[in-house]
């Protein structure tokens, strides 16, 4: 049987309930660009079911409760309250042409997600639409087949299309998070879904290990870590047994992986202080990058690759410069302050995060790559360092002292809707967004 062979991966699209693909210019609704985007309302009633069928009934609540979640969670909409909801979603019908749509204008929901499971033999057929209730229209519909416990692929395919639908964008529903805690006693890589759960440990040096950096495939995570007794980059498979070193002496410090290839940037002192060079997903150095008499260290790289950010001491204090790899210049990007660090280059290209201190206190700031004034975006909360961009470059994962211990906390590309992911024991820190993967 397929399910046997593609265990609890494989949901095979079996249907565009749509007469004709989707672009997302025809319903680009949410102005993504705005700073002061306003919540789209959204109802998601429990998805319908045999109310004979407890398997059936169980696998439409947990996945109509996913999805809502999973909607709330990109910060585009606010969910109207079921306890208002004027239809019954066991009765309501749920293709469209039956559906009175006044009656969910007048809770003021404008976005409206209908759903239905079948469960026969084993198998399960998810049946999913979005709806305009204002111009009374379906604007995505899919039908996915898989198992009764596959709701969170479920919910996350059709969370995909309803932002794709919405915004234009894919979203980040397939991308996990790498980051560091203490809680074993040591400073140790865990992996978490985008959302925060399922937490496991990566790495197991009973060392310090820092600053992972996932490639672009998501199959590898390069990070530092003193296992050896000093700073050395490793480069590690994320399933398989598999990893590589640097063969080089002295510091190795904040490898950054090539957008789109098999490549990375890290900091070395081989040959004196630290400087970054480019190297090959195996280790190997292919050239210097960098070349000042202060350390170049903590590289990111832009969308194409064509340019790279970076922290220099050349001018006395860290400060942002990019380089450009086509030109090899060099410029200096920031100028307030005295200590400017740890960028990270937004998937859209358009921003550098960045943490900065102001007036005693680290916070998180952001920056157009050519110049101009940085727009901050923490603020009065503690220290906020290691901002890292989804791949959809719609939030920002960074760590916070706010609450006391330093926690991995997420937010809008603008600041708003700042949240904690998780609660872990010990402290976390250097969180790392990898791009959209699907089972690396």
């Amino acid at each position: 049987m397929i399910r046997h062979r593609l265990k609890f991966v494989l949901l095979v699209l079996l249907v565009m309930l749509l007469p004709g693909p989707v672009t997302p210019a025809q319903y680009n609704y949410i102005d993504i660009s705005n700073p002061f985007l306003r919540k789209t309302p959204v109802a998601v009633p429990v998805f319908k079911a045999d109310a004979q069928d407890p398997v059936a009934m169980e696998a439409a609540r947990a996945a109509s409760e996913l999805l809502a979640y999973y909607l709330e969670f990109t910060g585009y909409f606010i969910l109207s309250d079921p306890g208002a909801f004027l239809e019954d979603p066991q009765a309501m019908d749920i293709t469209g042409s039956g559906i009175r749509y006044r009656n969910w204008t007048a809770i003021g929901a404008e976005l409206l997600v209908t759903g239905g499971v079948v469960v026969r033999d084993g198998d399960a057929v998810y049946e999913l639409r979005l709806f305009d209730t204002v111009k009374e229209k379906m604007l995505v519909g899919k039908r996915y087949r898989g198992s009764p416990k596959d709701q969170f692929q479920v919910a996350r395919r059709f969370c995909s299309e309803v932002v794709f639908a919405i915004t234009g964008s894919r979203g980040f529903f397939d991308s996990k998070i790498a980051f560091v805690s203490n809680g074993s006693g040591h400073k140790e890589i865990y992996l978490c879904e985008f959302d925060g759960s399922n937490i496991t440990r990566f790495t197991h040096h009973n060392s310090i290990s820092l600053f992972p950096d996932w490639s672009s495939d998501g199959r590898w995570i390069a990070y530092t870590t003193y296992a050896d007794k000093r700073p050395r980059i490793r480069i590690q498979h994320v399933r398989e047994n598999r990893s590589a070193r640097i063969d080089k002496p002295g510091l190795q410090a904040v490898p950054a992986w090539v957008p789109g290839k098999f490549e990375l940037a890290a900091s070395l002192s081989f040959s004196g202080d630290q400087e970054i060079y480019l190297l090959t997903g195996n280790g190997k150095v292919i050239k210097r990058l960098t070349s000042s008499m202060g350390i170049d260290v903590e590289p990111t790289w832009s969308p194409d690759g064509r340019r790279m950010a970076f922290v220099s001491k050349r001018s006395g204090t860290p400060q942002l410069y990019v380089y450009d790899t086509v030109s090899n210049r060099v410029q200096r990007l920031t100028f307030e302050g005295r200590y400017n660090t740890q960028p990270s280059w937004s998937p859209k290209g358009d921003r550098i995060a960045y943490s900065a201190m102001k007036n005693g206190v680290i916070d998180i700031f952001t920056i157009n790559p050519e110049g101009g004034e940085p727009i901050q975006l923490t603020e009065n909360q503690g220290s906020n360092e290691a901002p890292t961009w989804s791949p959809d470059g719609s939030l920002i994962a960074f760590s916070s002292t706010r609450e006391g211990k330093s926690r991995i906390y997420v937010m809008t590309a603008y600041g708003t809707d700042q949240r904690r992911l998780f609660t872990l024991s010990g402290e976390q820190s250097n969180p790392k967004w990898s791009p959209n993967i699907l089972n690396p």
